[in-house]
């Protein structure tokens, strides 16, 4: 299931796009992260977390979600697996539901790693979830996309494949995701393996895992020994795996089979109560912060019942609904209210932590797509975010992938990069020859410290228009929408694959051709 719809181990590194580094369009892009130049590491915050709690109301969010697990209790449906591990390390199973007693997920969780690397196979690509570190990754789940043509429609497994090459393309997305768009032309028992190849061949950045069913994430799995080798998987991180709890209280034999297949191989679950709050939660933030701290610490806890040490994320999808219509709403106060404290509870766990992204319920890629995609990616930034799932792409809730809107969003994505840098206070940058060469009553734009910094002093964006209204005008008057539709054109007609060993890649084929032989096509 996908939020909303709710549903060195490797020879070569990856080459630059065609064009790189030709011409001064080229350098422009290359300097203000904005086009499909080098990327860019991933972020190493320099700025403080932003919290909304203070030690008393952290305590009383524990106490309650301790509460919760041994009075009420959470549902593991459908496994009778995971009951019996439940039961054998102490806690109270009564039919599906268990029972906690105070401290037993702590415990548990002391054995979680607060920090991993996550492999891409490129490990120039390699990126660190955990403490300061920040992650980029593109939208996730939805059936539909809209296309570079303005239309509205289901997503195709070639819109997929255009998905990952801009991500890969993208400096400032450290990732290339995992579901970027749902290819309906696929048959849904077979798509997980053409999704998992996209990201492997037309990617060297680190990738997602299928987690619809067990024997997806056991392809995943197979999938990634054959680029990584078997004894690197099993000791090493190379896929993330969105695992949701059906809020409230719940977590079904779906997203249970899977957390299993990849907690067992050492690869990392991301642990993200589904919260649409007043509707799979509380309208409270006290309430919604209470019910998400105790699924993340049942669900997470339980990764290492089956391998003592894998790595798990506290994970939460937090979002509000309008109380007139029901429909999901986002950008909105009490969301980032709720990402904010859950931060905080991750960091008190010692767990890395994921949430936000650039969420909007807009149809289109408009004035309210911004606003709202902006007030959740600045929080994001702000709340220490480790793993940022939905950085770029989202629209309509959830529901579509859109070209253009990934385009604004990762030029988004690089000014919080550029933000997250922090103040520079080195004696270069305190820049007091600067003033004294300047002095009272002149001006900085001809002086030598301005001549030596300007390339790089300040974030410039290759979609924004800051240029006269005569020279808009003149310029076709396009509005960003447009600009965004003309640079994902250009990104696609410019893209050039990263390097694969070709023995590699048939293998992969081979392994494809053969379990996509093993069933009949199914599309339901």
């Amino acid at each position: 299931m996908s939020d909303v719809t709710e549903k060195g181990a490797v020879e070569g590194g990856g080459r630059r796009a065609r064009g790189e580094g030709r011409g001064a369009a080229a350098r422009r892009a290359s300097r203000t992260g904005g086009g499909p130049g080098p990327s860019l590491p991933y972020i190493q915050r320099k700025i403080r977390e932003y919290e909304v709690l203070d030690e008393e109301g952290l305590q009383l969010i524990e106490r309650n979600a301790d509460t919760v697990l041994e009075e009420i209790g959470i549902e593991f449906r459908d496994d009778a697996e995971a009951l019996e591990l439940w039961k054998a390390a102490g806690a109270d199973v009564r039919g599906q539901r268990v029972h906690f007693p105070k401290g037993l997920c702590r415990e548990l969780l002391k054995s979680a790693p607060s920090n991993f690397t996550w492999h891409a196979r490129n490990p120039e690509r390699n990126a660190h979830i955990g403490g300061k570190a920040t992650v980029f990754a593109p939208v996730y789940g939805p059936p539909f996309v809209r296309d570079l043509e303005g239309n509205r429609r289901y997503a195709t497994i070639e819109d997929f494949r255009n998905f990952v090459k801009l991500a890969y393309m993208a400096p400032s997305m450290h990732s290339s995701g995992g579901t970027v768009c749902e290819p309906v032309d696929v048959p849904v028992n077979k798509r997980h393996l053409d999704m998992v190849y996209s990201h492997i061949r037309y990617s060297d950045k680190p990738f997602m895992g299928s987690v619809t069913a067990p024997e997806r994430a056991e392809d995943t799995i197979a999938m990634a020994k054959i680029v990584f080798g078997d004894d690197f998987v099993e000791n090493n991180t190379v896929t993330l795996n969105l695992i949701n709890a059906n809020s409230p209280m719940v977590f079904d034999e779906t997203m249970v089979g899977a957390l299993k297949v990849y907690a067992r191989h050492n690869q990392a679950c991301v642990l993200s109560p589904f919260i649409l709050s007043g509707a799979m939660s509380p309208v409270t933030v006290a309430g919604t912060l209470t019910q998400i701290l105790a699924e993340v610490l049942a669900g997470a806890s339980f990764t290492q019942l089956i391998r003592k040490g894998a790595p798990v994320l506290f994970g939460t999808f937090a979002a509000s609904i309008s109380m007139q219509s029901g429909a999901p709403t986002f950008g909105t106060p009490e969301p980032s209210l709720v990402s904010y404290g859950a931060a905080q509870l991750a960091r008190r766990l010692g767990l890395p932590f994921r949430t936000g992204g650039s969420l909007c319920g807009s149809k289109v890629p408009d004035a309210q797509a911004a606003h709202e995609s902006a007030n959740t990616l600045n929080m994001t930034l702000l709340a220490g975010t480790n793993f940022v799932l939905h950085a770029a792409g989202w629209l309509e809730g959830g529901l579509v992938s859109s070209y253009e809107k990934f385009m604004i969003d990762q030029d988004q994505l690089g000014m919080m990069q550029k933000m997250a840098e922090g103040v520079d206070l080195s004696e270069d940058a305190q820049a007091l020859d600067a003033i004294r060469e300047v002095g009272p009553g002149s001006h900085y734009l001809g002086c030598a410290h301005t001549q030596a910094n300007f390339q790089t002093a300040f974030y410039r964006s290759p979609l924004a228009d800051n240029n006269s209204f005569e020279q808009w005008e003149i310029e076709g008057e396009k509005r960003i929408e447009q600009r965004a539709n003309a640079l994902a054109r250009s990104w696609l007609e410019h893209y050039e694959a990263p390097y694969l060993d070709p023995a590699i890649d048939e293998a992969l084929k081979e392994y494809i051709a053969k379990r996509k032989d093993s069933m009949p096509d199914a599309f339901t």
